[in-house]
């Protein structure tokens, strides 16, 4: 809503720039979020908590004093910044790929274990608290984690073993991601239910079979 009034008008924007110009060396506006861009859900607080003290200052103008419910407030913030830290990885993760001019295929199990292991560790951090906009964002880091293993359960049979053979042929990882999955479940990398051994085998089966 911020953001909208004061890009309404150019000379709103104008005296948005103004309030900065004494103190920085680099004016910027607020932006809005877009749907169509998916990390313009981080970008929008990080920018209004880049320009926090400027937009306090923009809403003292005696021309906006029908806006006071747009003051934020330092617990407001405070939540602004939790957010922020949640949806971080989700936001480094989408610009790492989506800059890269190379094959990505052989991170990608290794972007889908960041993300599962970050929403798990928030929605554990979020459990047991009550404060009201805590329980709303477990509530919402639960549904992103839904969607994420939604999109993860679509993986198919013949799409799982390219997966896994790429994450092999990646000489920085090999079975080092697998060895470290049997660990946390305490199993045995050599034991034949393993998941070490399991797609050690699933990939040689699926080389033989393509040469």
């Amino acid at each position: 809503m911020l953001a909208v009034l004061i890009m309404l008008t150019p000379g709103r924007r104008n005296e948005f720039i103004h309030c900065q110009i004494a103190q920085v060396r680099i004016t910027v506006l607020p932006i809005m979020d877009v749907k169509t861009r998916w990390n313009s859900t981080l970008e929008l607080p990080e920018r209004d908590y880049r320009l926090r003290e400027f937009t306090r200052e923009w809403l003292q103008n005696p021309k906006y004093t029908d806006y006071p419910s747009l003051f934020t407030t330092q617990n407001e913030w405070t939540i602004v910044k939790y957010v922020m830290e949640v949806l971080r990885p989700f936001g480094y993760w989408t610009i790492w790929m989506s800059k890269r001019h190379i094959v990505t295929l052989h991170h990608v199990i290794t972007v889908y274990n960041d993300m599962f292991d970050h929403t798990d560790g928030v929605l554990q951090a979020l459990a047991k608290k009550k404060t009201p906009w805590k329980e709303d964002l477990f509530f919402a880091v639960k549904l992103a984690r839904q969607k994420l293993s939604k999109y993860y359960a679509e993986v198919t049979t013949t799409t799982g073993i390219l997966l896994i053979s790429a994450h092999i042929l990646n000489p920085f990882r090999k079975l080092r991601s697998y060895r470290k999955w049997d660990k946390g479940m305490d199993i045995n990398p050599e034991d034949e239910t393993s998941y070490t051994t399991q797609y050690q085998e699933a990939f040689l089966k699926y080389v033989e079979n393509e040469c």
